[in-house]
């Protein structure tokens, strides 16, 4: 039995879990709604304030999707509920970031000769601190975990860690890890 498949899912208060004839799974709460399509192999029960996943064999595959879709229901029930958040940092000389005129839209200064524009989904909530003397974050926020996961990765492209000077777009509280430069010649 999967470790992670077996577990049952918590529903917290304010969510509601729905199953479809399809085998989709709707999970509402407070911060939104998200649903995720389910293997049709693969049964998902709602009683009371408990979801259980369970398969019908031993197979590898169905091993291994039984964790997967447990993780997700779980991420969507802890998304609609209490939402996830990730704070990123943009560590350089003249590194900057600020909200743009159109909604929901980030303007990057990250050294290059053009400022980099990116529009944002509808359903993150951003927002931008910039004190004197110190680096630029960027805060989001979603319900949907896969969807904060990608956007923090697609603003990290624009300007990756280095580790000679440790400049780039990093998350809040990363650890580069540094190299020594070349030595002088003697």
């Amino acid at each position: 039995m999967s470790r992670i498949g077996k577990l049952p899912i918590a529903i917290p208060a304010g969510v509601t879990v729905a199953v479809s004839s399809e085998n989709v799974v709707t999970v509402k709460g407070p911060k939104g709604e998200l649903s995720q399509k389910v293997d049709p192999a693969i049964t998902v029960q709602v009683e009371g304030a408990v979801c259980t996943v369970t398969r019908p064999n031993d197979e590898k595959q169905m091993r291994a999707n039984h964790g997967l879709y447990r993780a997700l229901i779980h991420n969507m029930a802890y998304g609609v509920s209490e939402g996830y958040k990730a704070t990123l940092q943009l560590h350089g000389v003249g590194f900057r970031v600020e909200m743009a005129q159109t909604p929901n839209t980030l303007n990057f200064t990250l050294g290059y000769t053009h400022p980099i524009y990116m529009q944002l989904p509808k359903e993150v909530k951003v927002e931008v601190k910039a004190e004197r003397n110190q680096d630029p974050l960027v805060m989001l926020e979603c319900a949907d975990k896969q969807l904060l996961g990608q956007i923090c990765a697609k603003i990290r492209t624009f300007r990756k860690p280095e580790p000679y000077k440790g400049k780039g777009v990093l998350f809040l509280g990363e650890v580069v890890r540094r190299k020594a430069g070349k030595s002088a010649a003697k």
